[in-house]
């Protein structure tokens, strides 16, 4: 009945976990740290755990022939979501000074829109994309954190970049490589448990989402969020199609706000305190857009998947073709 149920629920593996997990957040947040094994897996302090066992299992699927697909994957969602990012927070601070427009930040938008949620595009891609898509995951790593807002602010040359982190992220997904390419059996083992990590990884995401961020971010936060999604959606979607000769679907898995984004303004702010005064605001209306785009996203994305097709529909009916065959 559970299972029935998810299915027929747009992307219902991860954004139903997501929902429950940020709801118990919002309204039970000491539920989910009473400690020991509790704790460490159904909060946010079991995230990194539980992406970091998917990204090892995904790796072991990747052989050595994929990477220069993967290599251009994710560049284009990379530097697409820079360029339009960039594009809409300068030319709003151009035309309107930092403050921005509407009660919404220039910092807001530059920080929002080029940042996006690693876990979310890695579960849509569980569900939807092929494992090129996956290993994709590797790079956008980049733009999770305050580097390319600082590029798109001119700042660049002031960024402490943490550069360890970003070999962190890559490590489990090379380490898998080495073992899936090795040895098949292996590969066989433990392919199936990318998939079966999709929930917890959308409960712990959720886990670290609260609701009420919305109210605190107010309108231009909830504009924040749709501009991530729709505008930026649109522009990376067509890269994307155009470039990549993509479906698009990844585009829109694409098209959210990391949460480690919310920290961003505050970085900004210590770097260059031109933008201190704008901090505090731009930090709410950035984290209002990490819960709206991380409901939407997933819905987008399955519309998108099942109307103009994606590896893993594709796979669904060849196997159906196949079993027509053999009857």
């Amino acid at each position: 009945m559970i299972m029935r149920f998810l299915k027929r629920v747009p992307a219902g593996m991860m954004i139903v976990p997501l929902l429950i997990g940020a709801f118990m957040n919002t309204f039970f947040p000491a539920a989910l740290k009473i400690g020991s094994f509790t704790t460490a897996t159904f909060s946010s302090a079991g995230a990194a755990t539980a992406m970091g066992i998917q990204l090892f299992c995904l790796g072991t699927t990747l052989q050595l022939r994929d990477m220069p697909k993967v290599v251009k994957r994710g560049g284009i969602l990379l530097i697409s979501k820079f360029i339009i990012g960039a594009t809409i927070g300068i030319v709003i601070g151009k035309m309107f000074g930092l403050a921005g427009v509407c009660g919404l930040t220039t910092l807001a938008i530059i920080s929002a829109v080029t940042n996006s949620n690693g876990s979310v595009y890695l579960a849509l891609m569980k569900t939807y994309g092929d494992t090129t898509d996956c290993a994709a995951m590797a790079l956008l790593a980049l733009n999770d954190g305050p580097l390319f807002t600082l590029i798109a602010l001119g700042a660049s040359g002031l960024a402490n970049v943490p550069f360890m982190a970003l070999v962190a992220t890559v490590i489990p997904i090379i380490v898998g490589m080495i073992i899936g390419n090795i040895d098949k059996e292996m590969q066989t083992f433990l392919e199936p448990a990318g998939n079966i990590m999709i929930p917890f990884v959308g409960l712990t995401l959720g886990a670290g989402i609260n609701l009420s961020n919305v109210v605190k971010g107010g309108v231009p936060g909830i504009i924040l969020g749709l501009i991530t999604v729709f505008v930026g959606g649109c522009f990376i979607v067509f890269c994307d199609k155009i470039i990549g000769r993509r479906p698009g679907y990844a585009g829109w898995a694409v098209a959210t706000t990391a949460g480690n984004a919310v920290a961003v303004p505050a970085a900004v702010g210590l770097i260059d305190p031109a933008w201190a005064p704008y901090v505090g605001e731009a930090t709410t209306q950035v984290a209002a857009s990490v819960v709206v785009t991380a409901i939407l996203v997933p819905l987008i994305t399955n519309w998108w998947a099942k109307k103009y097709g994606c590896p893993q529909s594709e796979a669904l009916q060849a196997a159906q073709a196949e079993l027509k065959t053999a009857k």
